[in-house]
């Protein structure tokens, strides 16, 4: 009888625990003692180390009044320092504010006052930016210095603008402290802010239950084994690193570190680390595919890559295979603490040619084990769109990995929770298979004549090209037909083209009314993720229009 199930009630701490990454850290530091888990020029760190030194900053973080709630911001680059604040910070209670070190000083200085940030731990490499943020602040929060010996600071960097030093307020606390997890699962873990293209940056909340399951989806989404040796080339700011800090964890797993991202760094961190995973933006594999043949080292192993963004077209595949790199092809956002859908690979998609291998790459996939139910809907009824893998509707999620919510913007809360799902603001369509494949953002997508383009549709025609190194196509405003593509074009090193050129190659792989009209060559503007910043492209289209 169910009475008597119902009488078996949840005890806390005996059959009722807390998820949270703190729990993650404790056991690898038990499980893992002596096995490496954080590798920095010539710092080295084991997971024992790497958990009494969070324990240390929990410790002197309470001690500077550091409590359940406060935020906590980092401007750092992937240094140790960073890895060990992801699980310091929220042992001590407080939230994780983790800053991308390529904002300019205003947004620094808006994103702490917003975040009602208490402290501030800050490398001087970034000193100059930092000094100027905290200038244009009222109640700037208290700032604690990271000084790199390993690092050579310049352009007016390295001055330190705090009383302490990190290592003196690891000093102040202490690592004989039991392992503390949170009151509530729910509490804020993170507080990650969105890259601002349309307005101030948002605010996203992560919560302890959400990175915890995340981090389990992930290892059996990517099939990850014990001690990976993971390069850390995505930014540790970037949704916490896409959640692989805390994946590692669970697996004994190393860290490579770098503070800069280039093919040389990448390729001699695969030659003398041996790395067996990393992720990376598309324009990463690209730079990869694309460097020196000097530079360029194949191991005798396989690397599995985790990509976000565009497609990877046939020809980077092609030549990232060559190179030892399998790619898999993942998609989500800032408020789904990043990848929540994933390319699941057949082997027996492996006999098929290179090109078709590629358009099933393009599929972002099915949901992560973690996520309850991703959908594509009809943005105006709600209907679920037929699986024809034309019909574009917007991508729609409920899970353990989605937001809280954005921090004191319940207007904006509302708007992406409405009727009890998460909406992406991403368009995509459903294969026959029920694999969804990303077509473009809400407000990317091209409306040429009432006809819908899709600019990643588009983009993907171009990096067929052997010329172009990166491409970008966006709405340009039209008299006759409202929009029509503009195509942005960074050519790969000592390479030439003309418009006409582009023009003519995207004939034979697109329908008329798809084509570029317009082709413009220029260094694209990226984010410090690599990701191509098309709302700088659309007003340039719109004053070239003007």
């Amino acid at each position: 009888m169910q009475q008597h199930y119902d009488s078996l009630a949840p005890v806390d701490g005996l059959n009722q625990v807390v998820l949270s990454p703190i729990s993650i850290i404790a056991r690898a530091a038990e499980a893992y003692p002596d096995h490496d888990a954080v590798l920095y020029g010539r710092r080295r760190y084991t997971w024992r180390e790497l958990g009494l030194r969070a324990k240390r900053l929990a410790s002197g973080l309470n001690s500077l009044g550091v409590c359940r709630g406060s935020t906590v911001s980092i401007m750092a680059g992937n240094t140790p320092e960073l890895m060990e604040a992801h699980y310091g910070v929220p042992m001590s209670g407080g939230v994780l504010n983790a800053i991308n070190v390529r904002l300019d000083a205003d947004t620094i200085a808006y994103i702490l006052q917003h975040s009602d940030a208490e402290i501030l731990i800050t490398d001087s490499a970034y000193s100059a930016t930092v000094g100027k943020a905290l200038e244009n602040m009222d109640n700037p929060p208290r700032v604690i210095d990271i000084v790199d010996d390993q690092f050579e600071v310049d352009n007016g960097n390295g001055e330190r603008l705090g009383s302490l030093t990190y290592d003196e307020l690891l000093d102040l606390g202490t690592d004989d402290i039991p392992w503390t997890l949170p009151d509530s699962e729910w509490d804020a873990l993170t507080l990650n802010y969105t890259s601002g293209t349309s307005g101030r940056p948002k605010g996203v909340v992560y919560h302890h239950r959400g990175a915890y399951l995340m981090s389990l989806g992930t290892v059996a989404a990517w099939r990850l084994p014990k001690h990976p040796v993971y390069l850390y080339t995505v930014p540790l700011f970037h949704c916490n690193g896409w959640g692989h800090i805390w994946t590692m964890g669970l697996l004994g797993g190393t860290f490579v570190c770098n503070r800069t991202v280039s093919a040389e760094v990448i390729f001699d961190a695969i030659r003398e680390h041996r790395v067996t995973h990393f992720g990376a933006a598309p324009i990463i594999l690209s730079m990869l595919a694309s460097a020196p043949a000097e530079q360029q080292y194949r191991p005798d192993y396989t690397v599995q890559v985790m990509t976000a963004g565009a497609p990877p077209p046939s020809k980077i595949l092609e030549r990232t295979a060559a190179l030892g790199l399998n790619v898999i092809h993942v998609y989500g956002l800032t408020e789904t603490y990043g990848h929540v859908v994933f390319c699941d690979w057949n082997p027996d998609w492996n006999d098929l040619p290179i090109e078709k291998q590629a358009e099933i790459k393009a599929r972002q996939g099915i949901r992560f084990p973690m996520m309850e139910s991703v959908r594509v809907v009809d943005p105006a009824t709600g209907d679920e769109v037929p699986a024809d893998g034309n019909t574009m509707g917007e991508i729609i999620m409920r899970g353990n990995p989605v937001m809280k919510g954005y921090y004191k913007n319940p207007v904006a809360t509302e708007d992406a929770f409405k009727n009890g799902w998460f909406h992406s603001g991403d368009l995509a369509v459903v294969h026959t298979d029920g694999y969804l494949e990303v077509k473009d953002r809400l407000k990317d997508i091209i409306i040429s004549g009432g006809e819908n383009i899709s600019s990643i549709e588009v983009e993907s025609v171009l990096y067929r090209h052997p010329k172009v190194a990166a491409a970008a196509v966006v709405a340009k405003p039209d008299e006759k037909w409202g929009e029509t593509p503009c195509a942005f074009i960074e050519l790969k090193p000592g390479e030439s083209a003309s418009a006409e050129e582009i023009i003519s190659f995207c004939r034979e792989g697109m329908a008329g009314f798809k084509r570029p009209r317009h082709v413009i060559f220029m260094e694209l503007p990226k984010t410090s993720t690599g990701k191509i910043q098309k709302f700088a492209l659309r007003e340039l289209a719109r004053e070239g229009n003007s």
